[in-house]
C-alpha cells in the first residue's frame, strides 16, 4: 500500500475519493426535500409524442448517486499518478469536477422539472436549472484545472524535514534528547469516577435526560483532566493537559535543575493542574514524578509515569538545560521547526 501511494498525488487523491461522495450525499439530501412535491413513479425519459419512462423514486435517487461516484472517482482518478504529465493530470482533474457537476446538474433539473405535477408525463427538464448548473460546471472545472498544481513544489513541510536533518546531523544526541510521554491516574481512579456518575446519569436521565447527559460530559471532563501529555526535547519541557491543552511550556535556558522523585499529590494541592506554594504542578496522582527548578527561582512538579521514564526525563532535562546554558540551544523557548 505504501508504494502505491508514492506513486500518487496524495491530496488529489483525498480529493478524487471525497468530493464525489459529499457530491452524491448532497444530491441525495436535496432529493428527499423535494419527495413530497414528486409524482410517483418519477419519468426518466421523455419521447416526442407525449410519452415517457419511468423508474420509482428510490430507483432514480440511489442509480443518480452511483452515477455521480461513478464518473467522479473514474474520470478523478486518472489525475492522480505521479508519472504522467503535469498537463494531463492538471486537464484531468478539470474534466473530472465538471463531469461530476453536470451529471448532478441532469439529475437535478429532472428532479425539479417534475417537482408539483400529478403526472410525470406532462412534465419536462427544467432548462433554468440545467443552464445554469452547466454553466457552473464549465467554469469550476476550468478554473480547478488552472489552479490545480500537478507539479511538486518544495512546500512548508520540506524546508522543515530539511532542517530537522541538518540539527540532527550538526547534533547527534538530538533523538537521544527527546521523550514523549503519556501520564495517567491509576486504573481504579477512572473506574471510580464511572460509578459516581454513570449510574446516578442512568436514573436522572429517567426524569431529565439532558441532565443525564451533562452528568456525563462532566465526568468525561474531569477524567480528561486526569491525562497529561510531556514532551521534553532540546528546546525545553511542554505539557499538554488532556493532551490538547498547554500548561506548561518553560523553555531550557530557564531550566536550572531537575531531579526525579518520588511525590504525593495532596503535598501539591491534589490531582491535576495546581498552583500552589509557589510551585506550579502537573500531577496525576501520587508517585514518581520531575521536580523542575527554573532559573527564576519557581518550581513545576510533572507527573513522570514510572519511575524508570521520570528518571529518563529528568536525565533528559538536565543535559538539555546544561547546553542551553553552553549557548547550544535557544533559551527563548522557541519550538522546534515542524513540532
Amino acid at each position: 500500500m505504501g508504494k502505491i501511494l508514492d506513486r500518487v498525488d496524495r491530496k488529489a487523491l483525498r480529493f478524487a475519493i471525497g468530493f464525489p461522495v459529499l457530491l452524491a450525499g448532497a444530491f441525495v439530501f436535496c432529493a428527499s426535500l423535494l419527495r413530497r412535491d414528486l409524482p410517483e413513479p418519477l419519468a426518466i425519459q421523455w419521447t416526442d409524442d407525449g410519452g415517457a419512462a419511468f423508474a420509482p423514486y428510490g430507483i432514480y435517487v440511489g442509480w443518480g448517486a452511483a452515477m455521480i461516484l461513478a464518473t467522479g472517482w473514474l474520470v478523478l482518478s486518472q489525475a492522480l499518478p505521479l508519472s504522467r504529465p503535469a498537463i494531463m493530470r492538471r486537464i484531468m482533474m478539470g474534466v473530472g469536477l465538471f463531469l461530476c457537476l453536470f451529471v448532478t446538474t441532469v439529475l437535478a433539473a429532472g428532479l425539479v422539472g417534475q417537482a408539483g405535477v400529478t403526472d410525470a408525463r406532462s412534465s419536462h427538464v427544467d432548462a433554468t436549472v440545467l443552464a445554469l448548473g452547466s454553466g457552473a460546471a464549465v467554469s469550476l472545472g476550468v478554473t480547478l484545472a488552472m489552479v490545480y498544481k500537478a507539479d511538486q513544489h518544495w512546500s512548508v513541510d520540506d524546508d522543515r524535514a530539511l532542517q530537522r536533518t541538518l540539527t540532527r546531523e550538526a547534533d547527534p544526541d538530538l533523538t537521544a534528547d527527546t521523550v514523549r510521554l503519556w501520564v495517567h491516574a491509576r486504573s481504579s481512579v477512572f473506574v471510580m469516577i464511572g460509578i459516581a456518575s454513570l449510574f446516578p446519569a442512568a436514573l436522572i436521565a429517567i426524569a431529565l435526560p439532558w441532565l443525564g447527559g451533562l452528568l456525563v460530559l462532566l465526568a468525561v471532563v474531569g477524567a480528561g483532566f486526569l491525562f497529561a501529555r510531556v514532551k521534553a526535547d532540546r528546546y525545553g519541557l511542554k505539557v499538554l493537559l488532556a493532551g490538547v491543552l498547554p500548561v506548561m511550556d518553560v523553555p531550557a535556558g530557564s531550566i536550572a535543575a531537575a531531579s526525579a522523585a518520588d511525590l504525593k499529590a495532596a503535598d501539591y494541592g491534589g490531582w491535576g493542574y495546581r498552583h500552589h506554594g509557589g510551585t506550579d504542578a502537573m500531577l496525576v496522582g501520587s508517585g514518581p514524578a520531575v521536580v523542575v527548578s527554573k532559573t527564576d527561582g519557581r518550581r513545576l512538579a510533572v507527573s513522570g509515569g514510572s519511575q524508570a521514564s521520570a528518571a529518563r526525563l529528568a536525565d533528559v532535562l538536565t543535559r538539555v538545560a546544561a547546553r542551553a546554558r553552553k549557548g547550544g540551544n535557544p533559551s527563548s523557548g522557541g519550538q522546534a521547526p515542524g513540532s
